[in-house]
């Protein structure tokens, strides 16, 4: 499986949060998704004018570049945020911001239609790469799904994501 190790600084993400369990994720998540871009993104999308404070905030942050996994719940259920790069200002009541430390990341870019590609990269990762790897070993509770918005729709054979895991070296 390839994969690249990247080096990021601090940052934040800002977003819209809900629980999800583990088992049902693949199938609620995609759920989410439409719901938060059909109440908040389709009009930014359109090039239309930010209607409210949510729609100016999805359009400053880039909400929707990131889907962020953290797994601090336990119980098998999870926060996941659809999120974009905090870039300041104010939170508007509901939305939360999340900080990353600085780490090492194990990016695993993926090309196909979304969300089939990703989930099945996804499994891979966690199921084969992650817990045979010789030489690195999860770092952090939160991982990214990053989604490019500058190049072709979601559906497209060759559309780009990845998966960014937090790893440090074994020891």
């Amino acid at each position: 499986m390839d994969f690249k190790i990247a080096q990021m600084f601090p940052f934040k993400v800002i977003g819209f949060q809900k629980v999800f369990d583990n088992e049902t994720a693949y199938t609620e998540i995609p759920k989410f998704w439409n719901e938060i871009c059909e109440k908040y993104g389709y009009n930014v999308y359109a090039g239309n004018a930010p209607a409210n404070s949510y729609e100016q905030a999805f359009m400053d942050n880039c909400i929707g570049e990131y889907g962020v996994c953290i797994d601090d719940i336990g119980e098998g259920r999870f926060r996941y945020l659809i999120a974009g790069k905090y870039t300041g200002g104010d939170i508007p009541e509901g939305m939360v911001v999340y900080e990353f430390q600085r780490n090492e990341w194990a990016v695993f870019d993926c090309f196909g239609p979304i969300p089939q590609t990703l989930q099945n990269l996804n499994t891979r990762v966690f199921s084969e790469w992650l817990p045979g790897n010789p030489d690195y070993e999860l770092s952090g509770n939160a991982t990214i799904e990053w989604y490019d918005s500058t190049n072709g729709e979601m559906t497209d054979l060759d559309y780009h994501s990845a998966i960014w895991v937090p790893v440090k070296k074994k020891a």
